[in-house]
């Protein structure tokens, strides 16, 4: 038997059309399935990433956070900046203007010779002194003079001091050690009144000294001690065909006994002649070295070096137009060359 179809009564709608408008036709509508959200998709594989490299991602962690401890610590001490030529102009400026100078060159010269220079010492025999006073009592009664004896110094109690007395050099002179063997130059006129003579070193120590040789035409003796200091110092000689006038010289010795005693001039002249005239039988000394440093009697034998504190020369006399014995702006040395072969050759 046929079934009768079935309606429904109620009124349907459709989608996109509003109701009882037949006439606009139906316009099926259907949502798409997006899929899960683009932040779960992130996590989502970055689980999936971190189990695939689950022994890898601690190693790789540490190295980006020691990168990052190094960069914040780069950021905070940052390295120096490079120099440019403006930067060391003025640090060299800033230097020089707040540097305190150094010693003088004739400072310098000083110290280098000081412990080649020693003190030269001449005292008379009883017999040798006997002599001497009756020649000079000849001579002053050839000339008509009366001689007062002198008598010997008194002590504080009143005591003859004749030890004391005795001790006292008779002449005293300068002298420079130029060898190892302790041999001394030093000028002929210091100790050719005397026949006995000692020496004072630099640091205080003392020996007796023999003649070893003679230029009496430069006016010069060579001298050797009998002892010597562990630490002796000869001094370094210095030709003079460096030497020129204005040069800068100086003069190490004892004036007058006292010293040992610095002073400074210039070279004032090359080759000069010289003669005493308190001395008329002395030979005229020739290629002499004029200087300006102020010497005395006692600067006798002593050195003249030049600025780096090298010997040029031997002090051995002074000019004073009033015949006085003492320094009147000229003084003379002989050439290290004429000195250096009173020792037996010429090392220069």
């Amino acid at each position: 038997m046929k079934r009768k179809p079935l309606y429904s009564r109620a009124s349907r709608r459709r989608s996109g059309s509003p109701a009882g408008d037949a006439a606009t036709p139906v316009a099926w509508s259907f949502e798409e399935d997006q899929g899960p959200s683009l932040a779960v998709e992130i996590w989502r594989k970055t689980k999936a990433f971190a189990a695939r490299h689950d022994r890898s991602l601690p190693a790789a962690a540490a190295v980006l956070i020691a990168a990052g401890l190094f960069g914040a610590w780069q950021w905070f001490h940052p390295g120096p900046a490079a120099l440019t030529q403006w930067d060391i102009d003025n640090a060299v400026k800033y230097t020089l203007s707040n540097t305190p100078p150094g010693p003088a060159e004739t400072t310098v010269a000083a110290a280098t010779v000081g412990p080649s220079v020693v003190r030269v010492d001449g005292f008379l025999s009883p017999e040798h002194a006997a002599e001497q006073a009756k020649l000079e009592a000849a001579e002053a009664k050839k000339n008509h003079l009366k001689i007062q004896p002198t008598p010997p110094p008194k002590s504080s109690d009143g005591k003859d001091k004749d030890k004391a007395k005795d001790e006292s050099p008779d002449s005293t002179g300068t002298g420079v050690v130029i060898d190892d063997k302790g041999d001394i130059l030093t000028n002929l006129h210091v100790i050719h009144s005397t026949d006995r003579w000692v020496v004072t070193f630099f640091d205080g120590t003392k020996s007796e000294a023999t003649v070893v040789n003679v230029q009496p035409e430069n006016d010069l003796a060579v001298i050797r001690t009998k002892t010597q200091p562990d630490d002796l110092k000869p001094a370094t000689l210095a030709s003079t065909a460096n030497l020129f006038p204005g040069d800068t010289v100086v003069a190490v010795g004892f004036p007058f006994g006292i010293g040992p005693s610095v002073s400074s001039g210039v070279v004032a002249g090359l080759k000069r002649e010289f003669d005493d005239p308190n001395e008329k039988d002395k030979p005229t000394l020739t290629n002499l070295i004029q200087f300006t440093a102020p010497v005395n009697p006692g600067n006798s034998g002593g050195p003249l070096v030049n600025r780096d504190g090298e010997v040029v020369g031997i002090v051995t006399a002074i000019y004073n137009p009033t015949g006085q014995r003492v320094f009147a702006g000229m003084a003379f040395a002989v050439p290290i060359e004429n000195a250096a072969k009173a020792v037996g050759n010429n090392p220069l």
